[in-house]
């Protein structure tokens, strides 16, 4: 591609280069609050930007702005939004409504390369990493999709749609710091989840960026070899290795981070799995997500059923360890990671 990426471009680079065009410098920061603070999907909805200087922009720099292309409403509410990007690839976001909050769940890649075996994103493969404003697009338009639907805003933001974000570092923190800074969304980066399979270098960066989002971890079993089948990268981050970096985030950031487990029938859901839970969570501060699986067809997953669930619920608890039960929602609809978007593409 031979034009730069608009949004790379800071404020004071953007500066410059109107200036080189013989333009006034305060066109910059109108332009930028043009694509970043107001979302707009086309050049020409910058409406105080002068018709020749809306033409030196296309012809100078590339836009990566995604589109809606469909969405499905499950019973619940629940909204999973398919989005095509410039290559027409396909990648999905979901709105969790809720009578306290909205939560958007968003994506950083396009396919995984992680390959979770209990995951529908796994089985596309990988394509690409996303940029930081076709990850911030999102959030901007899930939000217009919450206000359309329920009259209310995002109130929450999870990074764990499609993609490993650790695997796309550079794009997703910048994404996030422009979602939480005044040049964009204005956000506390408290409302802002991020969630990873562990990939320890990358949890120990995160650690230093002084980024304030909180971090959840997929763990889905303390026992390594069960998490070596469940997510295939676990075989080369040791959960000994994940552990360390766990407690130099802790120690670092002082925040509590969750473990999100997924019950998986016969799988992750016995004695044994909840003795090792047990053992991990006992050594840093945490608190465990216990979560429905919902069911993948063709990937031999099923949820554990609501007896198992409580009786390892109870374990826990007797623990005195932090549980929350988190249902699936979107039954009804495409709502697992991938579904949607592998649907599309096979049209």
């Amino acid at each position: 591609m031979d034009k730069p990426f608009l949004r790379d471009f800071s404020e004071t680079e953007l500066k410059d280069w109107i200036l080189s065009i013989g333009e006034k410098p305060f066109r910059a920061k109108q332009i930028l609050d043009w694509i970043w603070k107001k979302g707009i999907h086309q050049w020409d909805d910058m409406t105080n930007i002068p018709e020749s200087l809306r033409k030196k922009l296309k012809e100078s720099f590339y836009w990566d702005r995604i589109v809606l292309h469909s969405i499905q409403k499950a019973t619940d509410n629940t909204i999973k939004a398919a989005f095509t990007l410039t290559d027409n690839s396909v990648i999905e976001g979901v709105i969790i409504p809720s009578s306290e909050r909205v939560t958007a769940c968003i994506s950083t890649q396009v396919g995984c390369p992680v390959k979770c075996s209990f995951c529908a994103t796994g089985q596309m493969g990988y394509k690409r990493n996303l940029s930081a404003g076709e990850i911030y697009d999102q959030v901007m338009d899930l939000n217009q999709l919450s206000l359309q639907h329920f009259k209310k805003k995002l109130s929450n933001i999870v990074v764990m749609g499609m993609g490993e974000p650790m695997l796309n570092y550079e794009n997703t923190v910048r994404c996030l710091r422009k979602i939480s800074s005044q040049e964009g969304l204005g956000w506390s980066p408290q409302r802002i989840t991020l969630s990873t399979v562990g990939i320890p270098d990358f949890i120990k960066k995160l650690a230093d960026e002084n980024l304030g989002v909180e971090l959840a971890i997929s763990l889905h079993s303390a026992i390594q070899e069960k998490r070596e089948k469940l997510i295939p990268l676990a075989k080369k981050y040791k959960l000994e290795e994940l552990l360390s970096a766990l407690k130099y985030y802790t120690n670092k950031t002082q925040q509590r981070i969750t473990f999100e487990y997924l019950l998986l029938k016969d799988v992750n859901d016995q004695k044994e799995d909840t003795k090792a839970l047990i053992r991990l969570a006992s050594i840093i501060n945490v608190k465990i997500n216990l979560i429905h699986y919902n069911h993948v067809e063709g990937l031999g997953f099923y949820s554990s059923d609501d007896e198992q669930l409580t009786i390892f619920k109870n374990v826990l608890l007797e623990k005195n360890l932090i549980v929350k039960v988190r249902n699936s929602r979107g039954m009804d609809i495409d709502a697992a990671c991938g579904q949607l978007a592998n649907k599309i593409l096979k049209k």
